[in-house]
C-alpha cells in the first residue's frame, strides 16, 4: 500500500483504534468533568456532543489538507502527541477555570447553557481537532492504489468505530467509577502517547514516561472553596457529590454545580427548616392517622426518611436513589437511621412500575439540579402513583424554582389535575412548592384540624401548612412522555429571572 511497510500499517491500525477509543472516552469524561459546574443535563450534554462534532469536522478539514502536505507516519505522530498532551492537561486547567467561568457567567447574568458550551470548547475543543486530524491522515498514508481505496478506508473506519465503542464504555463502565474523572483524561491521554511515540522516535518515550508520572500524583479536590468544611468529597457512579459541615454543625449534600442543597441534618433535632419538614406533616391533611406506608422517590441522603423514622416509628419507608452512594453518605454523615426504612438502589419510575400498591403517601423530590427528569413529571406518571396510592392516599411534589418563577409549578400542577381530581399548593419556601394531589379528601382545614394528632415538634410546620395551603395555579399544560420540555422551561424561567 503506497510508500508505507506492513509495520507502518500495523501501527496506523492500532493509531487509529486507539485514537477512536479516546476521542468518546474524551467526549464522557468531558460531560463528566462540567457536572460540578454546570450540572449533568441533557442541554450540557448537548453542548459537549455538539463541540466535540465541530472540533473533529475541523480536524477532518485539517488533517486532509496537511496529510497531503506531509505525508509521513511520524508527522501524523507528531500531532497525536501533542493531543495527548493537551488532553492531560484538560482536568488540571479544568478547576480553575470552570470555576473563574461560573462566576463570570453568573455575572453577566447567563447562565448554564453558555458556561458549559463556553468551557467545554475551550476545555477540549483544540485536542479533540487534532485526533480528527488523523483520520483523514491515516487513510492517506494506507491508500495505495485508487482500486483498493474503499477497503482500505472501511478497515480503518471499521477500527475507528470498534475503538470508540471501547472507549464509550470503558470510560462510563470502568474508568470514571474506579478511577475518577482526572485519572481518565490520563489514561487516554497515555494510551495515545505510547502509540504515537512509536511513530516519532525514541525521544518521544519522554512523553508517555512523564504521563505515567502523573498518572500517580493524588487527585486532591475536585472543587475549590465551599461554605464550610468539606467532609467528603468523590464522583459517585452517577454524579459528583460533596458533603459540607457550615459552622453551626448543619452538615448539607450537595451534588455536581452545588447550587441546591439535596439533604441536610442539623445537630439535636430532625427537622431542618427548610422544605423537607413540609413533607412530614401534609399527610395530615387527609387524614389524622399516621401514614402506614410511604415511598420516597429520590431519597438522597435520607432527611426525610430520618425524620419519619422519628416522629412515626411505626410507618414503614420505602427509600429510593438511583445512586447507592447516596444513602451510605447518609448513613456516615447524616444520622440516616430508621429501621422500618427499606432502601432501592433504582430509577423511581421503572421502580414504581413494579411495585406493589398500598401507599399511604408517595414523594416525589428527584431532581437532577435544576431540572426535574422529564419522565417523573408525566400525566402518565402521574397516572402511576395515582395507582400505587391506597384509598385516601396522597402524591407530594416537590417543585424548585427560581424566586418568583412559577412556569413549573403551573405546567406540574396541570398535569397532576389530569391524573388527580385534586390539586393543591403550598408555597412552603421562596424557590420551594410542595404540590399536594389525591383523589379523596384533604384541604388545610382538615389539617388544621388534625394538628392534635401530629407529634409536638411538628405543629408548628402543621400549622403553617394549614394557613398556606391553597388551589394550584391555574394554566399551564399537560405534559406527556411525548412531551416534556423540562429543560426548556427550566432555562427559560432562569433566564428571565437572571435578567430581572
Amino acid at each position: 500500500m503506497g510508500t508505507t511497510t506492513r509495520a507502518e500499517r500495523g501501527l496506523l491500525a492500532v493509531l487509529v483504534f486507539v485514537i477512536g477509543t479516546s476521542t468518546l472516552g474524551v467526549e464522557i469524561a468531558a460531560a463528566r468533568l462540567l457536572a460540578p459546574y454546570f450540572g449533568a443535563s441533557t442541554v450540557v450534554w448537548a453542548n459537549t456532543i455538539g463541540v466535540v462534532l465541530v472540533a473533529l469536522s475541523a480536524g477532518y478539514w485539517f488533517g486532509g489538507r496537511y496529510a497531503d502536505r506531509h505525508p509521513h507516519l511520524r508527522s501524523l505522530c507528531l500531532v497525536v502527541l501533542a493531543a495527548a498532551v493537551l488532553i492531560a492537561a484538560v482536568p488540571f486547567a479544568a478547576r480553575p477555570f470552570l470555576g473563574f467561568s461560573v462566576d463570570a457567567f453568573d455575572t453577566v447574568s447567563v447562565g448554564g447553557f453558555a458556561g458549559s458550551l463556553f468551557g467545554v470548547l475551550v476545555l477540549v475543543a483544540v485536542p479533540v481537532t487534532l485526533l480528527g486530524a488523523a483520520a483523514p491522515w491515516a487513510v492517506r498514508l494506507a491508500v495505495g492504489e485508487v482500486g483498493s481505496s474503499g477497503e482500505v478506508v472501511g478497515r480503518l473506519y471499521a477500527i475507528s468505530t470498534a475503538g470508540s465503542l471501547l472507549g464509550t464504555m470503558t470510560s462510563a463502565l470502568v474508568l470514571i467509577p474506579l478511577l475518577g474523572t482526572q485519572r481518565t483524561f490520563l489514561v487516554f491521554s497515555l494510551a495515545l502517547a505510547l502509540v504515537a511515540a512509536v511513530g516519532v522516535g525514541a525521544r518521544a518515550l519522554a512523553v508517555p514516561v512523564a504521563l505515567l508520572a502523573v498518572l500517580a500524583v493524588p487527585v486532591g479536590t475536585i472543587k475549590g472553596e465551599a461554605d464550610g468544611r468539606v467532609l467528603f468529597e468523590a464522583e459517585t457512579t452517577h454524579q459528583y457529590a460533596r458533603v459540607i459541615e457550615r459552622d453551626d454543625g448543619t452538615r448539607v449534600l450537595e451534588l455536581n454545580e452545588g447550587q441546591a442543597v439535596h439533604s441536610m441534618y442539623r445537630p439535636g433535632t430532625y427537622l431542618t427548616g427548610d422544605y423537607w419538614d413540609g413533607h412530614l406533616v401534609l399527610a395530615a391533611a387527609a387524614d389524622r392517622r399516621p401514614p402506614g406506608r410511604i415511598a420516597i422517590l429520590g431519597n438522597a441522603g435520607g432527611t426525610v426518611a430520618r425524620a419519619f423514622g422519628r416522629f412515626f416509628p411505626a410507618t414503614a419507608v420505602d427509600a429510593v436513589e438511583i445512586d447507592p452512594e447516596l444513602t451510605e453518605l447518609g448513613r456516615r454523615y447524616l444520622d440516616l437511621r430508621n429501621p422500618r426504612m427499606q432502601t432501592f438502589a433504582e430509577d423511581a419510575r421503572p421502580w414504581l412500575e413494579r411495585s406493589e400498591d398500598g401507599y399511604d403517601v408517595i414523594m416525589v423530590d428527584a431532581y437532577r439540579q435544576p431540572y426535574i427528569p422529564f419522565y417523573l413529571a408525566t400525566r402518565e406518571f402521574f397516572e402511576l402513583t395515582r395507582d400505587r396510592l391506597a384509598p385516601g392516599g396522597l402524591v407530594i411534589v416537590n417543585v424548585g424554582h427560581p424566586e418568583g418563577g412559577q412556569e413549573l409549578e403551573r405546567v406540574l400542577g396541570r398535569t397532576m389535575a389530569a391524573a388527580f381530581p385534586r390539586v393543591l399548593r403550598y408555597p412552603i419556601e421562596e424557590t420551594n412548592t410542595l404540590l399536594v394531589a389525591g383523589e379523596g379528601t384533604f384541604s388545610g382545614a382538615r389539617l388544621r384540624a388534625n394538628l392534635e394528632s401530629l407529634p409536638a415538634p411538628l405543629r408548628p410546620e402543621g400549622r403553617r401548612a394549614a394557613a398556606a395551603l391553597e388551589a394550584r395555579l391555574p394554566g399551564g399544560e399537560v405534559w406527556t412522555d411525548d412531551h416534556a420540555p423540562v429543560e426548556w422551561l427550566v432555562d427559560s424561567s432562569l433566564l428571565e429571572y437572571a435578567n430581572e
